[in-house]
């Protein structure tokens, strides 16, 4: 949400369950829809992000929600050390997982934020 506003977005939070998109920006009178994922997963020189979800925190009903770009128009993506991507929905090549950190998305890698919580134990 940080870097989305210091680019000059306005934003606002869904209500509900299982919204298809986990914001909505708007910048120069223009509204998306902004799914945001994070992952601590790095393997083979990649961050591996999971972009389908299989309920929530309670109990899983078995459906499994694939990532799709009639659902939102950018994917907000944070990884472990700190770096960023704000992809088009369109140019996202996955439905349930992508590996970001290599050529095929760096166009659209933005300003590395935070290192995010590894849940080690203190």
């Amino acid at each position: 949400m940080a870097w989305l506003r210091e680019h000059g977005y306005e934003l606002w939070l869904p209500l509900g369950h299982s919204s298809n998109a986990d914001l909505l920006a708007e910048r120069e009178e223009r509204l998306v829809r902004v799914q945001v994922k994070t992952s601590t997963q790095f393997q083979n020189q990649r961050w591996l992000v999971m972009l389908c979800t299989h309920g929530g925190n309670q109990s899983w009903s078995g459906v499994v929600k694939r990532f799709s770009a009639a659902r939102c128009d950018w994917l907000f993506a944070h990884v472990g050390d700190g770096r960023r991507w704000f992809i088009p929905a369109k140019a996202v090549a996955g439905t349930t997982a992508i590996a970001l950190g290599g050529p095929r998305y760096s166009q659209f890698e933005v300003e590395r934020g935070s290192p995010l919580p590894t849940g080690g134990a203190a």
